[in-house]
């Protein structure tokens, strides 16, 4: 609705295009071809039936994955940028864990140690509700490349982003629904910061 578009006239400006626009109204405003995808993708991982907990438990389980993904890549890439954002990227996942699950102890009172916690985490997809060999088939990203990484992970987290947005609309309980919508301003967060770093290279 205007942030993520924002960015995305900014990386193709910065390419060299000269005749780029960011639409007034955003998605909501577009009446031509829609993004890949059903609109369903990612939606099985919330029924919106799910209390708080389990929604934390959700979204803590795709964070892993990514931290898994970040985490493997280091030892494959030789290029030492790209392996110190391998290593910024995989930190930033962590952070936003460590939120998620403080968050998780507060409001279910259990003073649950992370190890304990982290049993529960049974998804193998990704932010965005895509498996990272999913990501990679779609982006296929030079892997020796920091713009290219960058770029990887900035469709992750807006795919991400989205997947919170309509798990949030599909949600029956209040409680949830805030955690989502909280969930996606930071993966917001994360675009923004993402932003940045492309700008800066």
């Amino acid at each position: 609705m205007g942030g993520r578009s924002r960015v995305a006239a900014q990386m193709l400006a910065g390419k060299g295009f000269d005749n780029v626009y960011n639409v007034t109204g955003g998605f909501k405003a577009w009446e031509s071809e829609a993004a890949f995808g059903k609109e369903e993708l990612g939606l099985e991982l919330f029924t919106g039936d799910e209390s708080p907990e389990i929604t934390l438990v959700v979204a803590y389980s795709l964070e892993q994955g990514l931290l898994d993904f970040y985490l493997s890549m280091i030892p494959k890439v030789k290029n030492d940028d790209v392996k110190n954002l391998f290593k910024k990227l995989s930190e930033i996942e962590v952070k936003h864990q460590d939120r998620i699950f403080n968050e998780y102890v507060k409001i279910s009172g259990k003073s649950s140690s992370r190890e304990e916690f982290e049993k529960n985490i049974v998804i193998k997809a990704v932010e965005g509700g895509l498996t990272t060999q999913e990501y990679m088939d779609l982006f296929q990203p030079d892997l020796e490349s920091v713009e290219d990484i960058i770029g990887l992970a900035m469709s992750i987290e807006a795919q991400a982003l989205d997947l919170y947005l309509r798990a949030a609309d599909r949600s029956n309980n209040p409680e949830s629904k805030k955690m989502l919508i909280q969930i996606a301003d930071e993966e917001q967060t994360h675009l923004t910061q993402l932003g940045k770093l492309m700008e800066g290279i």
